[in-house]
C-alpha cells in the first residue's frame, strides 16, 4: 500500500472511532430516559468522562485540530445526558433500607 492509503485508512479509522465514542452512550441514555433507574451507574464514572472529554476538546482547540473537537464534543453531549440523568435521577431511587 501506498502512504497516502495508509494515511486515509487511518484517518477514516479516526473518524469512525471518534462518532463511535458519542454513539456509544446512547443506549445507556435511552435505558436511563426510559427507566429512570440508575442502579449500578457511577455519577463519579460518568463525571469522570466528561471531564476527560472537556480537555480533549481544549487540545484538540489548541491543535486546530477540528475533528478531535467535532468528535468530542458529540461525545460530551451523549456523555453529558447520561450524567444529567444520573444527578436527576439519584433522588428519586426507592431507598433499600
Amino acid at each position: 500500500m501506498t502512504r497516502n492509503i495508509i494515511i486515509f485508512l487511518i484517518e477514516a479509522g479516526f473518524s469512525l472511532s471518534l462518532l463511535a465514542n458519542a454513539l456509544l452512550f446512547i443506549p445507556q441514555a435511552v435505558k436511563l430516559y426510559r427507566t429512570k433507574n440508575i442502579t449500578g451507574l457511577s455519577l463519579l464514572t460518568f463525571a469522570g468522562f466528561n471531564v476527560i472529554q472537556v480537555f480533549t476538546v481544549l487540545h484538540g482547540y489548541l491543535q486546530k485540530d477540528y475533528l478531535l473537537i467535532l468528535g468530542y464534543l458529540l461525545s460530551l453531549i451523549t456523555c453529558g445526558a447520561c450524567t444529567w440523568m444520573i444527578i436527576a435521577y439519584r433522588n428519586k431511587q426507592p431507598s433499600n433500607k
